[in-house]
């Protein structure tokens, strides 16, 4: 097991989970691509005892009547998704401090993928840094770019 953390936008809501692989899946559900705005949403699955919420624990908001999704209500970031009566629960990946190292391993929701954003490896591909008018926003509003 190696403890791994993680997070909402604006730091309000940490978490740590101890994990055992680096396994992942993409969710294409229609009810996922609501809760998200996007076309679909990249989880890692975790035991709910193995997730430790620091600080201020996430908002829920009841999805449906199965299950529930933890967020910050803050900064509104998506942080999961879990059945009440699972000992499992899904996290975000894009919610990990580090989650380029997660793995997508299957799809879930096949039913509702868009084919057209499966495959984007031939699209042209355009850095933050190289897009002057975002660098001269961020500089204007605080004297630098992240990076």
């Amino acid at each position: 097991m190696e403890q791994v953390t993680g997070g909402c936008q604006c730091g309000r809501v940490r978490y740590e989970v101890d994990i055992d692989n680096d396994e992942a899946y993409l969710c294409h559900c229609r009810m996922c691509q609501r809760a998200t705005g996007g076309v679909s949403i990249a989880f890692k699955n975790v035991k709910k005892a193995n997730v430790r919420w620091l600080g201020e624990e996430p908002d829920y908001y009841d999805s449906s009547p199965i299950a529930q999704r933890p967020f910050c209500s803050k900064c509104g970031t998506p942080l999961g998704f879990a059945f009440p009566d699972s000992e499992n629960m899904d996290l975000t990946v894009g919610s990990f401090d580090d989650p380029g190292r997660f793995r997508p391993v299957h799809h879930f929701g096949a039913e509702s993928i868009h084919e057209a954003w499966i495959d984007t490896s031939g699209l042209k591909r355009i850095r933050t840094e190289d897009y002057q008018l975002l660098v001269d926003k961020w500089v204007k509003a605080t004297g630098s770019f992240p990076g």
